[in-house]
């Protein structure tokens, strides 16, 4: 389906309302083939996922490209291992869902994350001491060309939120289904302080309990796009060298952090924000959510580039007061 002067109102969860010249969604790995070939897809494009990841900061004049490809697929299975296909157009809490539901292990901690499955493997995203990285085999992609690739995860050169597919170079590069590797074995990673807590005392602990548990605790922490426009976190958790971190913990004893098996320790971004005095505060109709300073948010009628200069007066008080240097997790177009 091709759809001129679309309003992007409802496809970017910070609601903000520009227009893309055309907006392309397709079902199959063979549609978006055919609308390459047919030449459907000019410069400029981009793919998006459900939008919780981006900040428009004008309308888009070019060609928005939306996957609607379904579908979940047990690849193979062995007595510990799982592996499962799906495609890259799933909500990928429904997702979670769904494997949760079916006994699998691996994916409960990244519950109510919003998005899509396809967006997942490119973001690597993460929650609760899990990233997507280290659950993903493989992921089936389709180029500008009409060329498919399967890249390996070692391919992929997954990192703190980030992947090979978000290079500038492989804008080029659509996802189409992404294979999951999970455990059919009894596991869980409940290390995350906040996640340990919600779960103590209970008599057992399950993959629903650790589900619900894990959607308990963001809805405490994180506003409804549909009430408040926002992106979850907007900044990723700084990491500093071994040198830095014990600088820095003299100096504030009281920081936390999470040290990192190379010996680097990464620092809450938003206990970051919280000292600079920012949580709760607004500059025009864009603010610091006041649960959680990692969270930007759209008032009502927030620009893109309203929320970008209070991004930019947020990053600045982190770097005068403590000479750390934070970056937006966000995708700014």
């Amino acid at each position: 389906m091709i759809q001129t002067n679309f309003s992007l109102l409802h496809h970017n969860t910070f609601g903000i309302d520009v227009k893309a010249s055309r907006f392309v969604e397709y079902s199959s790995v063979e549609e978006l083939n055919g609308l390459i070939l047919n030449g459907q897809i000019t410069e400029p494009y981009l793919h998006i996922g459900e939008g919780s990841n981006l900040l428009f900061t004008e309308d888009y004049a070019g060609t928005i490209l939306h996957s609607r490809i379904g579908g979940i697929e047990v690849v193979r299975e062995d007595t510990e291992t799982i592996w499962v296909k799906a495609g890259a157009g799933i909500d990928w809490d429904k997702f979670v869902a769904y494997c949760v539901d079916q006994g699998w292990y691996g994916l409960e901690n990244l519950s109510f994350i919003p998005g899509e499955v396809g967006a997942s493997a490119v973001q690597n995203i993460g929650a609760y001491g899990v990233e997507v990285k280290d659950l993903i085999d493989t992921v089936d992609t389709i180029n500008i060309y009409g060329e498919i690739k399967t890249y390996q995860a070692a391919e992929c050169a997954y990192t703190y939120r980030d992947s090979i597919f978000k290079r500038a170079e492989m804008k080029n590069v659509f996802v189409t289904h992404v294979c999951f590797k999970l455990s059919k074995i009894r596991k869980f990673t409940l290390d995350y302080n906040a996640l340990r807590d919600e779960v103590e005392g209970l008599p057992e602990i399950t993959l629903p309990i650790v589900r619900t548990a894990v959607i308990s605790i963001r809805k405490r922490k994180l506003p409804d796009p549909k009430v408040l426009g926002n992106a979850g976190s907007f900044f990723m958790n700084p990491i500093v060298s071994q040198v830095r971190f014990k600088e820095l913990s003299e100096t504030f004893p009281g920081m936390p952090y999470y040290l990192q098996p190379d010996g680097t320790a990464k620092i809450p971004a938003g206990w970051l924000i919280e000292q600079c005095g920012w949580k709760g505060k607004s500059m025009g109709q864009a603010a610091v959510y006041e649960s959680q300073a990692l969270v930007l948010v759209n008032k009502g009628g927030a620009t893109g580039s309203e929320i970008i200069a209070l991004s930019d007066a947020v990053r600045k008080a982190v770097y005068d007061k403590f000479n750390i240097n934070i970056h937006p997790e966000v995708n700014i177009v």
